[in-house]
C-alpha cells in the first residue's frame, strides 16, 4: 500500500515494496535532474526494514548548491511532483506527489544539518533493533491518538528523535 490522504495519520506494516518504489522513483529523478544531484537517499520510516510507517516514500536529494533547487522544479513537476517551496523547513526545497500523497522530496545542499540528521537517524534505527522497536511502539500509539492531526503526531515524536540525534553527536 502506498499513499496517505490529506489530514489523516495511519501506519502500515513495513514492506519490501517500499524499497522497490524508492529505487524506481530514484531512477526517474536521476533521469530528469541527474546533473544537479550529488546523491539521492531513501529516508524516513519507509527506509527502515521492519518499521511500520505512514505509506509515503520520503526521498532526500542532495545537490551541490541550494540555488540549483529552482532549476529542478520544472523537471520534477513533469514527474508529477508539486513544488511547495522553501518555507516549511529552512534550507530545504520541498515537493510532494499524489493525492493521496505517495512521495515527498526533501532537497538539500550537501552537508546540510537537517539532511545529515535524517540520514543519521535512519541509520541508527537500521542498526539498533531495540530502538527501532521502541520508536515503532511510540509511532503506533501516537498514530492512534492523533489520527487526524499530522502536525501533533510529528511534534509528539520530537523528544524521541532528539534523544537519538543527541546520542549521535556524542
Amino acid at each position: 500500500m502506498l499513499g496517505l490522504p490529506k489530514g489523516v495519520v495511519f501506519l502500515v506494516p513495513w514492506t519490501s515494496v517500499w524499497e522497490v518504489e524508492f529505487l524506481l522513483e530514484k531512477s526517474k529523478i536521476e533521469e530528469v535532474i541527474g546533473e544537479q544531484i550529488v546523491a539521492v537517499h531513501h529516508i524516513g520510516s519507509t527506509a527502515v526494514k521492519h518499521l511500520s510507517a505512514k505509506p509515503i516514500i520520503d526521498i532526500a536529494i542532495e545537490i551541490k548548491n541550494f540555488q540549483d533547487g529552482e532549476i529542478c522544479v520544472p523537471p520534477l513537476e513533469s514527474l508529477g511532483y508539486s513544488y511547495k517551496g522553501i518555507n516549511i523547513l529552512p534550507n530545504r526545497h520541498y515537493f510532494n506527489k499524489g493525492e493521496p500523497r505517495t512521495h515527498q522530496i526533501h532537497m538539500y545542499e550537501s552537508g546540510n544539518k537537517y539532511l545529515l540528521e535524517q540520514i543519521g537517524f535512519r541509520d541508527y534505527l537500521r542498526n539498533n533493533e531495540n530502538t527501532r522497536i521502541q520508536y515503532e511502539r511510540l509511532k503506533q500509539k501516537l498514530s492512534t491518538t492523533n489520527k487526524s492531526n499530522k502536525h501533533k503526531y510529528a511534534e509528539d515524536k520530537t523528544a524521541f528523535v532528539s534523544s537519538i540525534l543527541n546520542k549521535l553527536k556524542n
